[in-house]
């Protein structure tokens, strides 16, 4: 698959900077590329990293000055980037679709066209497959789920019953949907689920990472609106109403009963207390915890989360005490002194 910078070129639409005849083997990142591999930068700031690195030819944005080794100029770096990784790594080609014969499927199950089924999986009663969807490997789809078209579900995933999934849903491995929500009432110094009698709904367009996890409603559903992405190992609660086109990143929690409103972030590892919603547009940085409702637009950081411009007052006040504690037991000294030369240390004792 090697080939020379004016052939890759070519495959992108890129125009060659130097040695047209340079040979490139594979196309790697600037950590990993050597001496025959070509690159990316896309960025005068990544300069010191190109600088650095091994690699023999790189792909860089039109214009782009400071470049000294063989280079191909591109308008859109990633997309080409992307191009010549295929071109050297192509992807595999599908399995021809179709049902494998060690899957198990209710009779009472319903498929749609050009359905694929694979090794393991498991199709429940009264379930209906739409056109397109790919259950790879290991699934299981439970008794009354409803998938739209083009669902791929990947191995080792549970949709429990009742399920309702729209079109275009990407459903990673390890995935659980539709788990009992952690609800309990204690009776007789006993711990007690309470009703789990409600549903899942993932609209259009989700996708939701390797072994994250949402729980069913208590009675009715917990949902997740379109477009809205989720990462891995995220924790979404019972009766949620996560909003659209919501970013979830890695390890974020999610309390019962809490909604939000459209294009909402979550950063790593925030986690959100139940019964409270995330206005629209809304960021909620890494790690934060949310304890209250939060307006539409802000930004909140921090244990408990406070906009963030009150954040950063507070952190900066922190890392002062030190300072300000030294400060304050000098003032202490200063008036133990004072009162001294004053006599009023005397009076106190005598009183």
């Amino acid at each position: 698959m090697a080939a020379t910078l004016a052939e890759l070129a070519s495959l992108v639409q890129g125009t060659v900077r130097g040695n047209e005849l340079f040979r490139v083997e594979s196309a790697k990142t600037l950590r990993d590329a050597g001496a025959g591999d070509i690159s990316l930068i896309d960025h005068a700031d990544k300069l010191p990293k190109l600088n650095g690195s091994a690699a023999g030819a790189v792909v860089i944005p039109r214009g782009l000055e400071g470049v000294s080794r063989p280079a191909i100029e591109v308008e859109d770096v990633h997309q080409a980037f992307t191009s010549l990784v295929l071109h050297f790594r192509p992807a595999r080609v599908a399995a021809a679709r179709g049902i494998h014969p060690t899957a198990t499927i209710s009779h009472s199950a319903t498929l749609g066209n050009n359905v694929s089924i694979g090794a393991g999986a498991t199709i429940g009663d009264e379930c209906s497959i739409g056109d397109g969807c790919t259950i790879h490997a290991g699934a299981h789809v439970m008794a009354g789920c409803r998938l739209g078209r083009d669902v791929t579900v990947f191995p080792g995933a549970v949709l429990y019953d009742e399920t309702i999934v729209g079109d275009r849903v990407t459903i990673h491995g390890g995935v659980v949907v539709g788990a009992y929500g952690f609800g309990y009432s204690q009776q007789n110094g006993r711990h007690v689920i309470s009703a789990q009698l409600g549903w899942v709904e993932i609209e259009n367009d989700v996708e939701v990472g390797a072994g994250a996890t949402i729980d069913r409603g208590t009675y009715g559903p917990t949902v997740i609106g379109e477009g809205t992405k989720i990462d891995n190992q995220v924790q979404v609660a019972h009766n949620c109403r996560i909003g659209k086109h919501n970013l979830l990143c890695a390890q974020v929690g999610i309390a019962g009963s809490t909604s939000t409103g459209d294009y909402v972030v979550m950063g790593g590892q925030a986690g959100v207390r139940d019964h409270v919603h995330i206005g629209k547009g809304a960021i909620i940085t890494a790690m934060a915890g949310i304890t209250n409702n939060v307006p539409d637009g802000v930004v909140m950081m921090g244990i408990p989360a406070t906009p963030i411009r009150e954040q950063h007052v507070k952190q900066a006040a922190w890392t002062k005490l030190p300072e300000m504690r030294a400060q304050f037991r000098e003032l202490v000294r200063q008036v133990t002194e004072l009162r001294e030369r004053l006599g009023l240390g005397n009076e106190k004792k005598a009183a």
